[in-house]
């Protein structure tokens, strides 16, 4: 049954989300942290399978705190869950490593849905995140050439199974290869597009024509 940790500083919204996994029987809370810090100790002393991290912490920000909690819990998957919808905010967050990004301001059984994809591997972004991101991107693409014709056809077809927001698993299912496999061509995707998350990739390779 996957562990979920929750870093959040505001109790009330912390325990709300402590009540929603509760409902959920696939799903179990291993801790909570009220900051940054306290954060990365609890993910290094429980391992979770993922990690639900506010941005705005007193000590450490959760985009400060990404980093560090790969150093310490490399296998973790972190969902960043915060009030923030700025496109600047999701790139940050994205950049420094994060695996999704929801807003707080969703509907509950829309979060408890996000958070049950993004435990099983898949890709998740707030819907009403995905247009500013989109534009973000494409702005960046003005400036920084992203080089498709570089991929081979077996990582094209591995993004194409990233942006429909298949895990890593499902790519590996899917193509009929291993999920070790599966890891080093996402590697090469994000590296030859010049991305530093899954999400990013996810969100452009949306609305590409020649992929």
């Amino acid at each position: 049954m996957p562990s979920v940790l929750i870093v959040e500083d505001h109790a009330l919204f912390r325990s709300g989300l402590k009540q929603l996994i509760g409902i959920e029987p696939g799903l179990t809370v291993a801790g909570e942290a009220g900051d940054g810090l306290a954060g990365i100790r609890l993910a290094q002393s429980l391992r979770p399978d993922l990690i639900l991290l506010d941005i705005s912490m007193p000590e450490l920000s959760g985009v400060e705190a990404i980093p560090r909690i790969r150093e310490v819990a490399p296998g973790a998957r972190i969902l960043i869950v915060s009030m923030h919808a700025t496109a600047g905010h999701v790139r940050a967050a994205l950049k420094a490593g994060a695996d999704g990004y929801l807003l707080k301001d969703q509907e509950p059984e829309q979060i408890l849905e996000d958070i049950q994809k993004a435990a099983k591997g898949q890709t998740v972004l707030s819907a009403s995140m995905n247009q500013a991101l989109a534009e973000c991107l494409r702005e960046e693409s003005f400036s920084k050439e992203r080089r498709v014709s570089e991929l081979t056809e077996r990582e094209k077809s591995v993004l194409k199974l990233i942006a429909q927001g298949k895990t890593n698993k499902e790519i590996g299912k899917a193509l009929e290869i291993s999920d070790g496999t599966v890891k080093v061509h996402v590697k090469h995707v994000l590296h030859k597009l010049s991305f530093r998350s899954r999400v990013e990739a996810a969100v452009w390779a949306k609305e590409q024509k020649n992929l």
